[in-house]
């Protein structure tokens, strides 16, 4: 069993590698720098360069006691104007080890749409609506449509950067006795090293009536070589019994084209 799982993860690692060398040579073309989402939950209030299609792709393991799951998360980030942009972003595969017995297939698929009213330079607040579309089979999703509305305030502190994300959904599916709401709050902050290499830092958690609240934290390290491409890696640790013990993750953000 360990063999097999660690046959898929290498599988996972494998597939991204080859994407993103492909993606890389696409992005020889744009001159704009990128605008990375990765690798914290929290999302910044600010959009993309207007007009260019953005691309962030990872692989995500966590682990619980008896169970795996591993993932291909990814997201297509395109802003209209400075104000406005759309999200489009799911699991391109989805592996979940639980009890013996293996389930696999495509994940959910989110979509999302995006205003950001920026302030000045170092200022900026957003606001977020999305829907989450069943498109996992069971037992890889819910069956159900989510959605959520996230409020996000940016600002940068020198050198250090902070997005503070306070949110509410609605879950499609819920448990007998158990609310179909759900709040988050989730506060990241990150910080250069040096011109290429920095360090992220977040705490995230949930609250839904009858059940008992999730909460996370996470510490990640990104290296950028130049303004259109972020390689990131790093750690999440569960903080409740009900959360996922703990995750290892690592991903790309880079451009896909400036469709105009």
């Amino acid at each position: 069993m360990m063999s097999r799982i660690r046959l898929s993860c290498l599988g996972l690692l494998a597939m991204l590698t080859c994407q993103v060398s492909l993606l890389a040579q696409a992005a020889d073309d744009v001159e704009n720098p990128i605008t990375p989402y990765r690798p914290s939950v929290s999302n910044s209030a600010q959009l993309p360069v207007t007009g260019q299609l953005e691309l962030e792709m990872g692989v995500n393991v966590s682990k619980d006691d008896g169970s795996r799951r591993q993932s291909l998360p990814y997201l297509f980030k395109l802003a209209f104007s400075k104000e406005w942009g759309v999200l489009l972003g799911g699991e391109a595969r989805v592996i979940n080890d639980e009890a013996g017995q293996r389930n696999q297939g495509f994940g959910d698929t989110s979509l999302t749409i995006k205003r950001a009213f920026i302030v000045d330079d170092d200022t900026a607040f957003g606001l977020e609506f999305g829907n989450k579309f069943p498109t996992a089979k069971e037992p890889l999703g819910s069956g159900k449509p989510d959605w959520t509305l996230n409020s996000i305030y940016s600002q940068d502190f020198g050198k250090l950067h902070a997005d503070i994300n306070l949110n509410l959904t609605h879950q499609g599916f819920a448990e007998d006795n158990t609310s179909h709401w759900q709040t988050g709050l989730s506060g990241s902050f990150s910080a250069a090293l040096n011109e290429q290499c920095g360090v992220t830092a977040e705490w995230a958690g949930w609250h839904r009536a009858g059940t008992r609240n999730q909460g996370q934290a996470l510490l990640a390290f990104t290296y950028s070589p130049n303004k259109r491409l972020t390689f990131d890696a790093g750690l999440i640790k569960g903080l409740t019994s009900s959360s996922s013990d703990r995750s290892w993750f690592a991903g790309v953000v880079i451009p896909v084209a400036k469709l105009w």
